[in-house]
């Protein structure tokens, strides 16, 4: 954002979309594995399936993945790579890309191949775009009532243990933006990190000593807090439960000198109110931990 082109950015959107995508390519691989051993007992060998072997071998089939319901696609790599990991037997013709929004009885993909294998990848790649594309339509939803203002939706670490690149990506196919994606690429300074340190000015001190160029988040609690973070050259402060009139005090205070951010008791119905403070982004955990599965269905022509 304009104001803030100074300041090394935590929620440098390009940046972490770029390195979140890079993490992905291994992701996808490593997660589909886990999702196809545990449904075949541990072994990544399809053989195990035992209701798929009523089926003659040279059995071939066609068949479409249909969504019921109005949202948004994400999950296509995870599909294809569920039925690459099974033999790599089966094409697979997408009618949608990720980030497209999708109606009702709507043909995401055909796929054609050998009957067993459709079956056994079936629910192992439906689990992974439902999960995703849930992700990605609650994401859209926040970003709507967002339109109009200059705030932008941020997600957290509050994700399903493996899935966190996955969930990431999927908010951002939704409309989202990514906060940091783990403890490795930006400081976010709490509450007890303040304790531990001897105050806010000293563990930002020490943060930019120890990681020059990383970006470092404050999480503070009361205005007096917030001059302190400012003083101390914080790069984003983090508002957290903050009252609407604070935040708006808040703006006030910092006067554009960094960004502004907030958490804490975000719906659906608080988000707009929230937004029209002037701040510049607000984190919703909800989006990666409240999810909602798309409703699907696989249909053998």
């Amino acid at each position: 954002m304009s104001e803030h082109q100074n300041t090394p950015h935590i929620h440098d959107s390009h940046a972490r979309l770029s390195l979140l995508k890079e993490h992905l390519k291994h992701d996808v691989v490593r997660c589909v594995s886990d999702a196809l051993k545990e449904d075949l007992g541990g072994v990544l060998d399809a053989d195990q399936d035992i209701t798929a072997s009523l089926i003659p071998a040279n059995s071939m089939a066609t068949a479409t993945i249909i969504t019921r319901e109005h949202g948004v696609f994400c999950g296509q790599l995870f599909a294809d790579e569920v039925f690459r990991q099974l033999g790599n037997q089966v094409s697979i013709s997408w009618k949608v890309k990720d980030g497209d929004k999708v109606a009702p009885n709507q043909v995401l993909c055909e796929l054609d191949g050998p009957a067993r294998t459709l079956l056994t990848g079936e629910r192992n790649a439906m689990n992974f775009i439902q999960t995703l594309s849930g992700c990605a339509t609650e994401t859209a939803t926040y970003v709507e009532k967002l339109v109009g203002t200059k705030t932008r939706l941020l997600d957290t670490r509050k994700t399903i243990p493996g899935l966190r690149n996955a969930l990431k990506y999927a908010v951002s196919c939704g409309g989202g933006y990514n906060h940091r994606i783990g403890v490795y690429d930006a400081y976010l300074i709490k509450e007890n990190h303040i304790i531990a340190c001897g105050g806010i000015q000293q563990a930002v001190k020490t943060a930019k000593q120890l990681n020059p160029g990383k970006p470092v988040e404050v999480e503070t609690e009361s205005l007096d807090e917030l001059q302190q973070a400012i003083d101390a050259g914080a790069d984003i402060v983090m508002l957290d439960n903050f009252t609407t009139d604070m935040m708006r005090d808040a703006v006030a205070i910092n006067q554009g000198r960094i960004a502004l951010e907030v958490s804490g008791n975000v719906t659906l119905d608080t988000l707009r109110e929230y937004a029209e403070t002037g701040v510049d982004f607000i984190s919703v955990g909800a989006l990666t931990k409240h999810i909602r599965a798309m409703d699907l269905s696989m249909r053998l022509k």
